[in-house]
Formats: structure tokens, sequence, C-alpha cells
């Protein structure tokens, strides 16, 4: 298989590069990067710097890729030294808003828009994208985190109708928005005090938990959010 892990420099993408790259069926992974490469060295796999927010640098890296077979998207935001998560309606900060619905959202519709063709070769293949549990519309009973939930609440309308799209056009993918779990990374570092032991996970438990789920798709699970327990979530 050949693989593209965008955001493989994060907590859950650097163990889902690590989990793959044990795996005999993969060939190639393509890792993308933003800031700062990994020191993770390994002859089938291809780092380049990428900036999700900027639809040239997208354009430019998918020049260099070849055909997929999987695709996972770990790249995304939710809080940075200036903005923490919104408690209240009060907090909401345009710039910041836009900025995870830059990053949460719309880098998948690019990802897709210059990749489709590397799909375009009739094997099975999944698209996915890690989403959030708290994207969930229908599961919203605790409020807050605006610029976080609309975000993923897009990016999983983005999904859906993608699927839809490529059922058509693509009939042998699979596109899947995934949802990871509570998992130890910087990215929840901040909000883990209330979290029951056993419900905060390892990045490299979240991995193979996401990779098991991943490996027992097919096209017909295509449209579909996914828990890592491969619980099917209300979107």
């Amino acid at each position: 298989m050949r693989i593209a892990i965008i955001g493989a420099s994060g907590g859950i993408g650097q163990a889902l590069l690590m989990k793959l790259l044990g795996l005999n069926s993969v060939e190639m992974v393509y890792a993308t990067y933003y800031r700062h490469r990994p020191k993770i060295r390994a002859i089938d796999v291809v780092w380049e710097q990428m900036d999700l927010t900027k639809e040239s640098s997208v354009a430019d890296w998918s020049r260099n890729v070849g055909e997929l077979d999987w695709l996972i998207n770990a790249a995304g935001i939710l809080h940075n030294a200036e903005h923490r998560p919104e408690k209240s309606i009060a907090e909401v900060n345009p710039e910041f808003f836009m900025h995870n619905i830059s990053i949460n959202s719309l880098a998948t519709l690019m990802l897709a828009r210059y990749l489709q063709c590397k799909f375009d070769h009739g094997r099975p293949a999944i698209f996915s994208v890690i989403s959030a549990r708290v994207g969930s519309i229908e599961d919203n009973r605790l409020g807050g985190w605006y610029s976080y939930r609309a975000s993923k609440a897009a990016l999983n309308m983005g999904v859906k109708t993608l699927s839809l799209e490529w059922k058509r056009t693509l009939p042998n993918i699979s596109v899947v928005a995934l949802h990871p779990g509570t998992t130890d990374t910087s990215l929840s570092a901040p909000f883990q005090r209330n979290v029951p032991k056993d419900r905060l996970f390892s990045a490299d438990h979240t991995a193979g938990c996401l990779i098991r789920v991943l490996r027992e798709l097919s096209p017909k699970d295509t449209g579909k959010f996914l828990s890592y327990s491969g619980e099917v979530l209300p979107w």
C-alpha cells in the first residue's frame, strides 16, 4: 500500500506512521509536517513540509505524490498560544474561528480536490480524516468550544458530501471521518484534568485502534463517522 499521512509530525500522526511502518503491506508513506520535521528516518518514508492553510502548498505537494491506497489527515487545531476553546459566546474571536475552519475543515476539501486523481486506480482505497465527537450536532449536550465544534461539524459535512460525489465517480473509495477518543497529546494536554484514566489513551493505543478500524473498511462503508472502537457515531 501507498499511504499519505497529513500532519505526521503531531502526536497521533507520528504514532500512526510508526504503526504503519511495521506492516508488511505498506510500501511507501508520504508524510507531511508544518514546522518541525520529526527525526523518524526510514527508506520508505517521504517527508515534505506543507502549509494546509495555503492552497498552493497543497497543490505543490500533491504533484510529488503517486497513486494512493490510504490517506489519513491527522492535522488539526484546538487551541494556540493566544486562544483557548471558548467557554461562552462572548469569547468567540473571528480570526481564531476562521483559523479553525481553515485547518480543521477547508484543508480536507483541498486535499480531496488535488488528490482525487491519485485514487483513480480501481483498487479499494480509503480517504480518512481525524474528526472529533464534539463535532456531532446531535451529540452536543455541553455547549462551549464554538470554533472547534463548528469546524469539526463543517468537516463532517464535507466528508459526507465528498463521499456522495466519489460514490459516483470513484466507487472504490471509502470516505470516512474518525473520532480518536481523548488522546494524550499536546492538543488535549490542557483539558485532561477531568478525563478518567481509562478514557485517556496513549497515542500508540489510539493509532492501533484507528488502523484496525481502517483495515476493516470497504467501499460500502463510505460516508460514515466512526469512533476508534468502530462504533458508528451520529452526525
